[in-house]
């Protein structure tokens, strides 16, 4: 994929640095405790642009070492293979942060990251992003809560991947896209707006569109998801849970002495290259 031009703000040029009094990253949850007037400071060295739905921020090996906030719209995270097969990673909303992975570690990016809405998108160079890390200990925590999370989601998708059939990767990922802790024991329904398409959730859990329409339309016959306008409402997210958590707890049909340790070992390596990560971004932050 090729990154189209983006719109500019007030400017012929791609792109362009400082920032308007409308353009903030106070609504950036890594920068939540950062005093106004530095996130200010900060919003004046980055570069602000506005992208269209379906223009690419990103591309597969780029060589732009800087960090994207999503100040405003969504953007999704995708990988094309050669063959044209696309892998749906997720989705940044507004509030979040991607690049940093390159920015810290300085290899190329490892997929597209494409606008599913308009957006505005502010780009820090990466040597300012590591002076942060280095000059705020709350900013420096976020992000290695961010990365974190990110391996033990990597985690989780690997063991999903590897032992369950396509239902239960279809349950695990409507509870990913509610973005609720399914532990709640007070949190019975919740709503993924807008739903996405059975294609982009196929993409997620590597699958094919009819694998998930028949597993959606099972799921609406015993009342646990509804179709509400372009919104998803999962009715019973507990039931979703227990099913997941059952179906992990099951023997796998192959034979279990030969796949669960190559399973453990695919774990601990995705564990260790994270590891690795967060152990040179505090390194550096420190």
């Amino acid at each position: 994929m090729s990154a189209e031009t983006p719109t500019p703000l007030r400017n012929p040029l791609p792109g362009r640095c400082g920032a308007t009094q409308s353009e903030s990253l106070a609504g950036i949850t890594i920068f939540r405790d950062l005093p106004p007037d530095e996130l200010a400071a900060l919003a004046r060295r980055c570069t602000w642009r506005r992208y269209r739905a379906g223009q690419a921020i990103l591309n597969y090996r780029d060589n732009r070492h800087a960090v994207f906030f999503v100040v405003h719209g969504r953007a999704s995270v995708r990988y094309h293979s050669a063959s044209g097969r696309e892998v749906l990673f997720g989705d940044f909303s507004a509030g979040n942060v991607f690049g940093e992975f390159a920015a810290i570690d300085g290899a190329p990016h490892m997929a597209d990251v494409v606008c599913v809405t308009d957006a505005l998108v502010a780009a820090m160079p990466a040597n300012l992003f590591r002076e942060v890390l280095r000059q705020h200990d709350t900013v420096c925590a976020a992000v290695l809560r961010r990365l974190t999370g990110i391996a033990r989601t990597m985690s989780r998708r690997v063991i999903e991947f590897s032992t369950l059939p396509v239902r239960h990767r279809l349950h695990a990922e409507l509870l990913r896209l509610a973005r609720l802790d399914a532990s709640d024991p007070a949190r019975r329904t919740a709503v993924i707006a807008p739903a996405p398409t059975h294609a982009e959730i196929a993409s997620r859990i590597s699958t094919h569109r009819e694998a998930v329409s028949r597993e959606l339309a099972e799921l609406t016959r015993n009342g646990l998801v509804e179709r509400r306008g372009g919104d998803l409402i999962l009715r019973d997210v507990g039931a979703l849970a227990r099913m997941v958590e059952e179906a992990l707890e099951e023997p796998l049909e192959d034979d279990p002495v030969r796949v669960r340790p190559a399973l453990a070992v695919v774990v601990n390596n995705a564990h260790g290259r994270v590891a690795a990560r967060l152990s040179d971004a505090r390194a550096r932050a420190c």
